[in-house]
């Protein structure tokens, strides 16, 4: 099957290489582009196979190389990225497709992509892994990206639930700061760390389920907080190309809780309001690591119930705690005025409905607090507001954590308002609409594809349409090249989601 595929590339370049020729060799003045495409469904081929095919793709005469793969991993986007750094000049587009695969999308200009491409809104994606161009222009700020520009992001899995891109790239923005912020879905996060070592990969979030991965990765150079916690949140590459380690969760987590008894006038004493007070802790994680830690410093007395009751042990014996089953938390009512905390991820979207205690059980808790910050109001805490409680939204925990973690990602203090005001009031997608055009008359006896659009300015808008030639005897193969055309702004009906910088 790989002979015949290769048979096959090698057939379709030899009549790209024709097609151009004849374009080229007709009497027709044009400033119309040629692009010859090469697109994997299948998989990311190694770095020698894909630098054969590009060169082979150059040699057919076109003007512009357009090479798509599919991302099984997020380590075969620096497939992409090697190849688009290597382009010596020549315009290139590059991107990988599927899930793992979308920050080729956002960050396709820092590696000198000739464009990327967008969906006019959600739902209108044409190719999978594929984000908005709003978000492309108004989030990531794709235009004014460039070779310097310095990369963090958030790495988890799931990870593109978070608001974590809307909130430091509006920072970055406001401080005119040559940075972005993207959405890293890892698989396995040492590998991912080790792929993406250079250094202009510099800060990452880090989330579900890596947090415990980072804390063994940073070694020694682990700041104390997070050493005693056990729990890593935020990465650092230094200078020297070495990892630290530092957790904003914690204090990100306890002032909040801590403002919410002042705020209610639930505070009863001045060193702490959490001292003396029952502290009952769901999940055995990273986040509920960091609040067990942190309750139990500012003097609370500490319970932990976790699904897995051998990890909610280890976790209660490392901080002094007692440890509860979770099926048993709903009978676990030794007094009341208790503070609860949900550190799981129960609850988040898009399982909106669940709650990881029933609301009967809530009876005995004066403030609950949930982790979960989409959505904002949880079921756990619309049950804590209908019985009484105070609730505190995992949005402010999300809030403080991200301004340190700001600090640490540039050496300068997070402009705090402006990053509350993006997610207060963040970007709205505007709904769009393509033309619907009759098919051309069949040309290409091959597996093809042809796509046109158009070059404006500082952007590149193409036409949703796209043709199909198949095989008369009805192969099909996982990969297929396709010839398209830049054409000047007059020959095409305005369009929709390419995008020059």
């Amino acid at each position: 099957m790989l002979a015949n595929r290769t048979l096959f590339g090698m057939f379709i370049l030899q009549v790209a290489g024709e097609f151009v020729k004849k374009l080229k060799d007709s009497s027709i003045k044009s400033s119309t582009k040629i692009i010859v495409s090469n697109h994997n469904w299948e998989l990311t081929p190694s770095q020698e196979e894909i630098d054969a095919t590009i060169e082979q793709m150059w040699a057919t005469g076109g003007d512009i190389v357009k090479y798509v793969t599919t991302a099984k991993d997020i380590t075969d986007v620096a497939r992409v990225f090697h190849f688009l750094s290597e382009a010596k000049g020549r315009p290139t587009i590059g991107l990988a497709m599927g899930p793992t695969g979308m920050i080729s999308r956002l960050l396709s200009p820092k590696f000198g992509g000739y464009l990327t491409f967008g969906a006019l809104s959600k739902g209108q994606e044409s190719a999978p892994g594929q984000p908005t161009v709003q978000d492309l222009i108004e989030v990531y700020r794709v235009k004014s990206m460039d070779r310097e520009t310095v990369v963090c992001g958030v790495v988890g899995k799931p990870v593109y639930h978070s608001k974590g891109p809307i909130l430091h790239n509006r920072g970055f923005a406001e401080l005119n700061l040559n940075y972005v912020y993207v959405p890293f879905l890892v698989d396995d996060f040492a590998h991912f760390m080790s792929v993406y070592s250079e250094s202009d990969f510099r800060g990452f979030s880090v989330t579900i389920p890596y947090k415990e991965d980072a804390l063994r990765l940073c070694g020694d150079k682990v700041e104390f907080v997070a050493k005693g916690i056990g729990a890593v949140n935020t990465v650092i590459r230094e200078k020297d190309g070495e990892l630290k380690g530092y957790n904003t969760d914690c204090e990100g987590a306890l002032s909040a809780i801590e403002d919410g008894l002042r705020h209610s006038g639930l505070a009863t004493n001045s060193e702490s309001p959490l001292k003396d007070k029952l502290f009952v802790v769901i999940g055995a994680g990273g986040a509920g690591k960091a609040l067990a830690y942190g309750a139990k410093e500012r003097h609370a007395r500490v319970a932990v119930a976790n699904r897995n009751y051998e990890r909610a042990k280890t976790l209660a014996e490392s901080v002094g705690a007692e440890a509860i089953e979770l099926e048993k938390l709903a009978d676990f009512r030794p007094e009341t005025g208790m503070i609860l905390a949900n550190s799981t991820s129960i609850g988040m979207e898009p399982e909106v409905t669940k709650s990881p205690i029933s609301k009967d059980a809530l009876s005995a808790y004066s403030l609950v607090f949930d982790a979960v910050y989409t959505p904002k109001e949880t079921q756990l805490l619309k049950d804590a507001i209908e019985i009484g409680a105070v609730d505190v939204s995992g949005e402010e925990m999300f809030y403080r954590q991200a301004f340190a973690q700001f600090k640490y990602f540039t050496g300068v203090p997070a402009p705090e308002r402006a990053m509350r005001d993006a997610l207060s009031s963040p970007p709205v997608a505007h709904k769009g609409t393509l033309p619907t055009r009759t098919p051309p008359p069949r040309t290409f006896p091959v597996s093809a594809q042809c796509s046109i659009g158009m070059f404006n300015g500082r952007g590149l808008r193409v036409s949703q349409f796209v043709c199909a030639y198949p095989f008369k005897n009805g192969w099909s193969f996982s990969h297929s090249a396709h010839f398209g055309m830049l054409m000047e702004r007059s020959q095409v009906p305005s369009g929709s989601f390419a995008l020059r910088y």
